[in-house]
């Protein structure tokens, strides 16, 4: 592993006219497709057998597939603003899960990784989930909104402005919602019902799916969401038609850039609830809307690495594919994802899921291939999504700011499945920090229900330090802290050090 190099590079966008000056065949395409509350085991080629995942599976037996990779948090908003800044979103405040009416996290006027890639020829564009938040507060949906993804280093966006789950549902483009009337204006409420509008905890008859805590105020093609609405009747997302409207998309994206180099950052709302995929995928498995939710997730990776094909440019594209966290069965609605589950194992042999600072929470798929340089295998090499910033930035010979990327090391050797080691150390973030180094892994002492009630998930959290050699014991059953009490202090004193730094060391 090492610590990528620094040299002044302006914190604001790029010239146009230097920004795309590279020629396309110098460097390779990026797509980085980023699946939602996809957990190690949800897929075939980490061992899953209830769902089938063969376009998921082509993926990994072209490229490599990592058995130790890790996104920054246990939830999305922290995993996302980490990915596309390099910094562990633990060290800002206001960056947890957001209500979809927040204001953009991102400061528009530090480094980014799309701004990285335009300075270095690439056109960028984001489709698919953001919940990153919008504007600078109070919100208006009905005029033009910013700063937003343009305004942090994309050059298009077709977003969700945060979850499916959550209010305003519909989608933007660029910088403003599509398909929207002006006279029917959205108005947004997280606090309290916006006039006499009917919810799912005053009518629960009007849903086609009901809610098993929370998630019970405005209802939007027949489910009842987070946060209060109105308005805004013909920009409404269908939740059976989102899969394939991200991928129409994208696919648009891959179209109009084809002969530039691009980076597409293709991110999926599957597999978070509500589960509401396209009825063709109802009989995929046989564990209700969840295992349909992978099997359409699956089918949307697979357009894209058709059309990838089909336009001639599949060989010089660096595909990924990840999750932003582990995985979660209940997370809000009464979907039979627990009664069907059956023999599915959705974290495979980790403890915990999505929330949980045990490896479920953080350890997900990984998955990279380049026809062209990387060689098909499995990879344990340490890897963590922050890093994708200063290994692209290498990739492409970028050299970073002093203030870019503050958390993120250059392990593009790892990435690519040249070299057998990636990082030396890692940060896994939930409820409380745990740090990764070597065999072990040490969870510091915090508050905290055990058990997260309503998605019956093991939090991690504990009054004392836990301790786990996680090379020989990846489920975290036997705790070590009582028997090896120098380590846990070891590594407690290097979680210490890279926390009251404003940067990490390597």
């Amino acid at each position: 592993m090492k610590r990528r190099s620094f040299l002044s590079l302006a914190g604001g966008a790029m010239a146009a006219s230097a920004a795309h000056a590279a020629p396309a065949a110098s460097k390779p395409n990026i797509v980085l497709i980023y699946a939602d509350d996809v957990g190690y085991g949800d897929l075939g080629c980490y061992g899953a057998t209830s769902v089938k995942t063969p376009n998921l599976d082509r993926l990994a037996q072209r490229g490599v597939r990592f058995t130790d990779a890790h996104s920054s948090s246990a939830t999305c908003t922290p995993s996302r603003y980490s990915m596309l800044t390099g910094e562990y979103a633990w060290r800002k405040k206001g960056t947890g899960v957001l209500p979809g009416d927040a204001r953009l996290i991102i400061d528009p006027s530090r480094p980014t990784l799309p701004r990285m890639l335009q300075g270095a020829g690439y056109r960028t564009g984001v489709v698919g989930k953001w919940h990153l938040g919008l504007g600078t507060g109070n919100l208006d949906w009905n005029t033009e909104i910013k700063p937003g993804p343009l305004e942090v280093g994309f050059d298009s966006a077709f977003i969700m402005p945060a979850t499916g789950d959550r209010v305003p549902c519909v989608y933007m483009k660029d910088r403003r919602i599509v398909g929207l009337d002006p006279q029917d204006p959205i108005r947004v409420d997280y606090e309290k019902p916006i006039g006499n509008e009917p919810t799912g905890r005053r009518n629960p008859e009007l849903l086609k799916m009901h809610p098993s805590h929370g998630h019970d105020m405005a209802i939007v093609n027949g489910v009842s969401r987070i946060g209060y609405m109105t308005g805004g009747k013909s920009a409404l997302w269908v939740d059976e038609d989102m899969a394939e409207t991200f991928v129409n998309n994208g696919i648009q994206f891959l179209d109009k850039y084809r002969n530039d180099p691009f980076f597409l950052y293709f991110a999926t709302h599957d597999i978070h609830v509500p589960r509401v995929p396209n009825p063709r995928f109802a009989n995929a498995t046989t564990m209700g809307p969840r295992g349909a939710a992978i099997a359409e997730l699956d089918w949307s990776v697979g357009k894209i690495l058709d059309h990838l094909d089909a336009i001639g440019v599949a060989n010089n594209t660096l595909v990924m594919f990840s999750s932003d966290n582990g995985p979660v069965v209940d997370d809000g609605y009464k979907d039979d994802a627990v009664e069907k589950l059956g023999s599915h194992k959705p974290a495979g042999r980790l403890r915990g899921g999505k929330y949980s600072n045990f490896e479920g929470g953080t350890r997900v798929p990984l998955i990279a291939r380049w026809p062209l340089r990387i060689k098909p295998g499995v990879s344990d090499a340490l890897i963590g999504q922050h890093d994708f910033f200063a290994s692209f930035a290498s990739l492409t010979n970028q050299r970073l700011a002093a203030d870019a990327a503050p958390d993120s090391f250059d392990v593009l050797p790892g990435l690519l499945g040249e070299a057998k080691k990636g990082r030396e150390w890692i940060i896994e973030h939930a409820r409380n920090l745990s740090m990764r180094k070597g065999e072990y892994k040490m969870i510091e002492a915090g508050p905290g229900p055990a058990i997260q009630v309503n998605t019956n998930t093991e939090t991690g959290a504990a009054p004392s330090p836990q301790l786990y050699r996680v090379t020989t014991d990846p489920g975290e059953r036997t705790n070590l802290a009582a028997q090896m009490p120098d380590k846990v202090a070891e590594l407690g004193a290097l979680l210490n050090t890279v926390r009251s730094s404003p940067r990490s060391r390597p």
